[in-house]
C-alpha cells in the first residue's frame, strides 16, 4: 500500500454531444450476431475480455480484466454495488398442465408472505388460481396462490400472489427458486444449470439480498484480483442498488420520453465519507456498473455524496447529462436500443462508444450479462 496517494487528472470531461432530443432510437442501435450472446460465464471470472475507452484520446484498446490493477492507478476508488440476487425465477404449472414462469420482484411489506410478480402467459391466468411449484415427479409441490392482478408501474399487469408466510416463501426460492437471468439466456427450465447460474449469476462481494437482476459488471472480480487491487493502492467501496425488472425495460417510445422504473439504493455514512475524501483529493470515482454510477449520481446531486438510507432512484441518463461524481466506468455490452446503452453513450460520447460496440462485434467480444466489459476513462 503506497504511504501517498497521487492526485490525478479527475476533471469531468465536458460532453461534446447533443441533447437527447437530437437523437433518433436509431443512433443506438447496433447489429449483433446471435452466437456472440455469452449463454455460459467463463470458467474463471477474470479472464474475461476487457476494452479500454479512452475519452481523452478517443482511443481503443484491448486488454483483459485480470489487467485491471495495471489500468488503474493508485488512490482511484472503485464503487461496487453489493446487491446480492435473489432466486426469484419459480417454473410453475397450472392445474390444466400449462407451464408458467414467474419473477418475483419484492415483498409486500403491508401483507406477509406476499409477492408482487411478473408472468408469462399472464393474461391467461385468473385472481384466486393456484399455481404449482415443482416438476411433475416431486411428491409434494408448493402452492402459489394468484391474489389480485394489478397495475405495474409501467402500466403492464402484474401479480399479486401468495405464498404462505415469509418463512415459506423464503424456503420455496432458497429450495426451487432459479437465477432470475434474462431472457436472452437460454435454459428452457434445465435443473442442470440451476446451481451453477446460482453461484455465477452473483458478484463475489454479494451481501445484501433483494435484486432479481445481477450488477452485471461485478461479475469479473474475483477474490483473487480485489487483493491486487488492495496492494496496489486502489481502494473499493459499497453502495447498495437492488436492480429490478426495469433494466431489461426496452426503449420503444423516444430516447426523450423514456422512464426507468425507481429501484431502492443505500449509501453509509462510510461510503459517503470515502467518496467525498476522493473527490476532494482529487482522485477519480470509478463506478463497478451503471447501477453504481446512477447511485453516485443520484446521492451526489450536489456534488457531494450523501448518505442515503432506503432511498431509491429512477435516475435516467441521457445525452446531455451533465456528471457530477463518476470518473471512470466499468461496464458490460447492453442491449441494442437500451437505456443502458444510451446511458454509456452519454458518459463516453456517442460517437466513440458505437465505434466501440462495432469493434467490439468485428473482434468477437462476448455480449450481455455472462459477456466480456469495457472500463472508460
Amino acid at each position: 500500500m503506497p504511504e501517498s496517494k497521487p492526485r490525478i487528472n479527475s476533471s469531468f470531461p465536458e460532453s461534446t454531444d447533443a441533447p437527447a432530443g437530437s437523437f433518433r432510437l436509431a443512433d443506438f442501435e447496433y447489429d449483433l450476431p446471435a452466437e456472440l450472446i455469452a449463454q455460459e460465464p467463463l470458467a474463471a471470472r477474470d479472464q474475461s475480455r476487457l476494452m479500454l475507452l479512452d475519452r481523452k484520446s478517443e482511443s481503443i484498446s484491448h486488454r483483459h480484466f485480470y489487467d485491471l490493477p495495471d489500468l488503474l492507478a493508485g488512490g482511484d476508488l472503485l464503487v461496487i454495488n453489493d446487491t446480492r440476487v435473489i432466486p426469484a425465477r419459480l417454473l410453475a404449472r397450472r392445474a390444466t398442465g400449462g407451464l408458467i414462469e414467474l419473477l418475483l420482484l419484492r415483498p409486500e411489506t403491508a401483507q406477509p408472505g406476499f409477492w408482487h410478480a411478473m408472468a408469462n402467459g399472464l393474461r391467461k391466468l385468473k385472481e384466486g388460481e393456484v399455481l404449482y411449484v415443482g416438476c411433475a415427479d416431486e411428491p409434494v409441490r408448493a402452492p402459489v396462490v394468484i391474489e389480485r392482478i394489478i397495475a405495474g408501474p409501467d402500466g403492464q399487469k402484474r401479480l399479486l400472489v401468495n405464498l404462505g408466510s415469509p418463512e415459506q416463501a423464503y424456503r420455496l426460492l432458497a429450495g426451487r427458486g432459479y437465477a432470475p437471468l434474462p431472457p436472452y439466456i437460454r435454459r428452457n427450465g434445465d435443473r442442470t444449470k440451476r446451481q451453477q447460474d446460482l453461484e455465477r449469476y452473483q458478484t463475489v462481494f454479494a451481501s445484501a439480498p433483494g435484486a432479481v437482476a445481477a450488477p452485471t459488471a461485478g461479475l469479473h472480480f474475483s477474490n483473487q484480483l480485489l487483493e491486487r487491487l488492495q496492494e496496489r493502492g486502489i481502494e473499493t467501496c459499497e453502495i447498495t442498488l437492488h436492480v429490478g425488472p426495469g433494466t431489461f425495460k426496452p426503449i420503444t417510445t423516444s430516447i426523450e420520453d423514456h422512464t426507468i422504473e425507481s429501484e431502492p439504493f443505500t449509501v453509509s455514512r462510510a461510503s459517503a465519507d470515502k467518496v467525498n475524501a476522493a473527490l476532494a483529493d482529487g482522485r477519480r470515482v470509478i463506478a463497478v456498473g451503471t447501477t453504481s454510477l446512477r447511485t453516485l449520481e443520484t446521492a451526489g446531486a450536489g456534488g457531494r455524496l450523501l448518505e442515503s438510507i432506503d432511498a431509491s432512484t429512477s435516475l435516467y441518463i441521457r445525452p446531455g447529462y451533465r456528471f457530477r461524481v463518476t470518473q471512470g466506468l466499468i461496464t458490460n455490452f447492453h442491449l441494442s436500443r437500451s437505456s443502458l446503452l444510451v446511458l454509456v453513450s452519454t458518459f463516453a460520447g456517442h460517437d466513440l462508444t458505437m465505434r466501440a460496440y462495432k469493434e467490439a462485434v468485428a473482434v468477437r467480444y462476448r455480449f450481455f450479462s455472462y459477456g466480456d466489459c469495457m472500463l472508460i476513462l
